[in-house]
């Protein structure tokens, strides 16, 4: 303050770990999240005011008997359709007892992990207590007009089924049947619906085990079924319940084994995982022994023609990969990006091992629907710092300068494709009505995530690999100032596309057994259980593409081809292109799913599965290519 008048002094700050390139990005950045970070706190406020939910039901009470026990309903849908799901009281059943003052379609509050794979938990007006048997009791008697008996025969002729939840064990059944349908005539002539049968009454069965609950399963009655094939007279419907106690030996700890082979999917066989974990093994091992032995045979004439020779017959030979040595570690075209790829693709692997980890400790529930997807969430914005780190040491390998550039990149290369994809998923869902829309709190959860932890974290990673990292590649051999002339005239099997195609082609052979149930499980109504398996299939899965990587990295340099950074990253990841490829035929030839809504979930995600699986295994085949052309021209004479 001078004579009245204050004077702001703007100190520059000089230090190595916020340049101006950094600080300049990150207020661009505020920019950007700033009104998403208002939004989100509005929401939250909005959300606790204006919805009062139940608390969540929790896992695991000690009951007495005749103690309530809460039967929690979610969702209805096709049964074809998993990611197809309405509210359960989209559909006009019963909201209230008549016997009882319980309460119905009032919801519940949830986790992360559930608003993620769509569940929409509410009360149901059903009284049941621990150890109480019921031989048959009233729900309620509902009279239907047109238009509701019309919504319960639609779903029926769609195979709607509906969810339900004791504690966390889930319960599944069907509404009701069609009997007598010609499909031939129906197809023909419209006609031949058959008998639309609503199954009104419920048969719950639970097991208990020292005051805990250890199972539970609903049964249909069809004998008690109700025809609803006109529906244009109203209708008076009971609909009743009846319940079944029975004492078991499952412990609380394992009450989640029933669904493995559960009746109401398809169970599968334990034997077919292993053979086909043998039939990769053995795939893995002659495999690389071939390779082994051509690499020792053709790697042994190389290095001793290349050492014992005289520098001007090199020059006279028609070709060889000692001739490209000046031209062999040229930096990649745009290597903002592939920086930016390498270290998203290494932060994807790392998220995989420690997900599957956990699956295998147990420390993430694998029966629980949504843990693993919530677990790959919160896993892949912690190992931010790890993406920012990779590529921005990859990128001061290369000499390179805008690094701030880089980090931004690493930062949205992953996310801004899922954000795409979610976006038009999200929008289809909200236009159908379906439950499987993320509700506006789960949306502000993951953006919080991404402001507040993913995008900091990768910002300081790519600190510390400019503050700590070392940024010398060690390059075995000096690069010439002019690039030789690559070759024109190329067969057509040593093309680049040929060597795409069969860099996906051999490790997709390793895994495509494995895959079908991976399929079935993330589109269907099974329980994947078999982690162990899985995690052999993925080291296999690495093991073998990055062996043929490096392979047709060989290849491509003995045919003086040095452009292969980018070679080695797109064979890597070509394996994530033929598994999107296989889920074309697993949607039309073995899965019966139908409609707009469940095939733009389906591709869509699907999509972003493939590209993360050709971002981790692209970054593994580099990562390897890069050690072997390293060995390789170290080990010969070189200017």
């Amino acid at each position: 303050k001078t004579n009245g008048t204050f004077t702001l002094v703007v100190v520059q700050p000089h230090c190595d770990l916020c340049p101006n390139a950094i600080i300049h990005t990150m207020k661009s950045l505020s920019r950007v999240f700033s009104p998403l970070l208002i939004v989100a706190l509005l929401g939250i406020c909005s959300t606790g005011a204006n919805a009062k939910k139940l608390a969540k039901v929790k896992a695991g009470l000690d009951y007495k008997t005749s103690d309530d026990v809460h039967i929690i309903v979610n969702s209805v849908g096709p049964f074809n359709n998993p990611v197809e799901k309405y509210r359960y009281y989209s559909l006009p059943f019963c909201t209230d007892h008549d016997e009882h003052e319980k309460k119905g379609a009032l919801k519940h509050k949830q986790r992360l992990r559930e608003a993620i794979a769509g569940d929409r938990r509410e009360s149901s007006p059903y009284a049941v207590t621990y150890g109480g048997n019921i031989e048959h009791r009233v729900l309620c008697k509902k009279r239907f007009g047109s238009d509701e008996l019309k919504m319960f025969k639609d779903a029926i002729e769609n195979s709607y089924f509906f969810e339900m939840y004791v504690e966390d064990l889930p319960m599944y059944g069907f509404l009701g049947d069609v009997q007598n349908e010609d499909y031939i005539q129906k197809d023909l002539m419209g006609a031949g619906d058959g008998t639309t049968l609503l199954f009104p009454h419920l048969e719950f069965q639970f097991g208990m085990n020292k005051g805990k609950i250890v199972s539970a399963s609903i049964h249909t009655d069809g004998t008690k079924s109700v025809d609803i094939s006109d529906t244009s007279k109203p209708m008076e419907i009971e609909f009743s319940y009846s319940v079944e106690w029975t004492e078991k030996d499952l412990e609380w700890k394992h009450r989640m084994s029933s669904y493995v082979n559960s009746s109401f999917a398809q169970p599968r066989s334990l034997e077919i995982h292993w053979l086909s974990i043998i039939n990769s093994c053995v795939l893995v091992i002659l495999l690389i022994a071939f390779l082994a032995i051509i690499f020792m045979r053709i790697l042994k004439n190389d290095f001793a023609r290349y050492m014992d020779i005289e520098e001007d017959t090199i020059e006279e030979e028609e070709s060889g990969w000692k001739l490209i040595s000046g031209d062999v570690f040229r930096n990649p075209e745009n290597p903002t990006l592939f920086c930016a790829a390498v270290g998203v693709g290494t932060q994807l692997m790392t998220t995989c091992f420690i997900v599957l980890l956990l699956a295998l400790s147990g420390r993430v529930s694998t029966t629980r629907r949504g843990s693993i997807l919530a677990c790959a969430v919160i896993t892949y914005t912690l190992t931010s710092v790890i993406g920012g780190y990779i590529s921005t040491k990859l990128y001061f390998q290369m000499n390179g300068k805008a690094w701030a550039r880089t980090v931004v990149v690493s930062a949205i290369l992953f996310p801004a494709p899922v954000t795409a994809v979610f976006a038009w998923a999200n929008s289809v869902a909200m236009a159908h009505g379906s439950i499987s829309a993320l509700p506006f709190g789960t949306i502000v959860t993951i953006i919080c995530l991404y402001a507040l932890v993913c995008l900091p974290l990768t910002v300081f990673g790519g600190l510390l690999a400019k503050q700590y990292a070392k940024k010398d590649l060690e390059a075995p051999t000096r690069t010439t100032k002019v690039a030789r002339e690559i070759p024109s005239e190329i067969p057509v099997y040593s093309s680049r596309y040929t060597f795409m195609a069969v860099a996906g082609f051999l490790p997709f052979t390793a895994i495509y057994v494995e895959l079908h149930y991976v399929f079935t499980s993330m589109w269907g109504h099974q329980v994947y259980t078999m982690f162990g398996v899985l995690f052999c299939a993925f080291c296999l899965l690495v093991i073998v593409t990055s062996a043929i990587t490096v392979s047709l990295i060989y290849f491509q340099l003995s045919r003086e081809d040095h452009r292969w950074w980018w070679s080695a990253f797109i064979n890597g990841g070509m394996i994530g292109l033929f598994i999107y490829g296989y889920s074309f035929y697993f949607y039309f030839f073995n899965s019966g799913m139908t409609g707009f809504l469940q095939a733009s979930f389906y591709f869509g995600y699907m999509s972003i599965l493939s590209f993360a699986i050709f971002l981790m295994l692209g970054s593994a085949g580099f990562r390897l290519s890069l050690m072997f052309v390293k060995y390789i021209y170290g080990r010969v004479k070189c200017d």
